[in-house]
């Protein structure tokens, strides 16, 4: 893949990219369109200016691959040129640098830490030398030093998050509290209007969080169970979307489960917009759902090493760091990020309270992920 373009290429079925691109607003459209036009208006339209780093002797060419909205243009620009691919699943990228020896094509990733072991296995992943990575010591001990990379030694905290749910509250009159009543829900008022995510393991935890099942289990009798329910509850779902947060305000569907900050955008680009947000209710999973952390990993093969190290140092800048945050919605980790980001709106879905994190619990790469991932192709099949 070339790096020397301000280029972005989509991996996504089909029918996500189609979801991705009908539910385009300013924001979505600027994260997707990459070029330099896009990136001033982007500018002009509210991000602040990044902190600059010192010109380096080397080109600052790197080829990423992450997630849809998901980084700030304007920032990604300000650093320098960016080749973006975009994935819809952990599982997608995983995929896509196994093939044919793609890992070299790429020169980062944005891998989900819990599917870190299995690429540092593979042999994907770089071992860090964290002497180049000085900013580093920006990030906040809680994120540091996690049990899928202990001494950080492949991965580098990008953010951190969790799942719930949004829903217009003029299409459904139901209030949806937990994820029994988004199960309900889903099947009755918003049945043929519901979205759920692309990924099978968070897909799944729908299902284990609203019975009080740990969403790591491994039992045949949990998984059994689980395959059930899907059978009966996949007809009712309009389709596997992880990002259907704006899908949700421009009327597509009436509910989704959604990761926080996605939701997020979309709630402020109906504000942006000049829209009323609280027509629509936006819920963190409950009693019990996810905290994940997404990171940042140099890939074995990547052609731009020392612009890599340059641009993960750059990004963990406070001030950078906060940039990307109101764009993306999602805490970055770095200490004190909630004293700098004081002024964005929704910090409510950014920065949560102890009783809330208490109730979100980390997931699993285990044995049960091939049963999972069959549940889910059985699940998408009839839709």
């Amino acid at each position: 893949m070339g790096h020397s373009d301000d280029t972005t290429r989509i991996l996504l079925s089909q029918e996500a990219a189609q979801h991705l691109a009908t539910s385009i607003n300013r924001r979505r459209f600027l994260a997707l369109g990459g070029g330099a036009a896009a990136l001033a208006a982007l500018s002009a339209c509210g991000s602040s200016a990044p902190a600059k780093t010192a010109p380096k002797e080397f080109d600052k060419n790197l080829s990423l691959l992450s997630w849809a909205d998901y980084h700030d243009p304007a920032l990604l620009k300000a650093w320098g040129n960016i080749s973006l691919t975009i994935i819809s699943s952990n599982e997608e990228a995983i995929q896509e640098l196994t093939k044919g020896g793609a890992s070299s094509d790429y020169d980062i990733v944005v891998l989900t830490g819990l599917y870190i072991p299995q690429a540092a296995k593979a042999g994907m992943l770089l071992e860090l030398d964290k002497s180049r990575l000085p900013n580093i010591s920006n990030i906040d001990p809680l994120n540091i030093n996690q049990p899928w990379d202990v001494g950080n030694k492949y991965s580098v905290c990008k953010d951190w998050g969790t799942t719930g749910w949004i829903y217009d509250k003029q299409a459904i009159s139901t209030e949806i509290n937990t994820w029994a009543d988004f199960i309900k829900v889903a099947q009755t008022e918003a049945s043929g209007k519901t979205y759920v995510m692309d990924a099978p393991n968070w897909l799944s935890g729908i299902y284990f969080w609203a019975n009080g099942i740990d969403w790591t289990t491994e039992k045949t009798e949990d998984l059994d169970a689980y395959a059930a329910f899907m059978k009966d509850f996949a007809p009712h779902v309009h389709g596997f979307n992880s990002y259907g947060s704006a899908d949700v305000v421009d009327g597509t569907v009436a509910l989704a489960q959604v990761w926080n900050g996605m939701a997020r955008l979309a709630l402020q680009g109906v504000a942006d917009a000049g829209g009323d947000p609280s027509r629509y209710a936006w819920g963190i999973g409950a009693p019990v759902t996810d905290i994940w952390m997404d990171n940042w990993c140099i890939l074995k093969g990547a052609k731009n090493i020392d612009a890599a190290y340059d641009f993960i140092n750059f990004i963990l800048d406070p001030v950078n760091s906060v940039n990307d945050l109101k764009y993306h919605g999602f805490n970055t980790g770095i200490k004190g990020v909630k004293e700098l980001a004081q002024d964005i709106p929704l910090k409510e879905m950014v920065f949560f309270t102890d009783p809330e994190l208490a109730t979100m619990k980390s997931g699993a790469v285990n044995s049960s992920f091939d049963r999972l991932g069959q549940i889910y192709n059985d699940a998408k099949s009839v839709q």
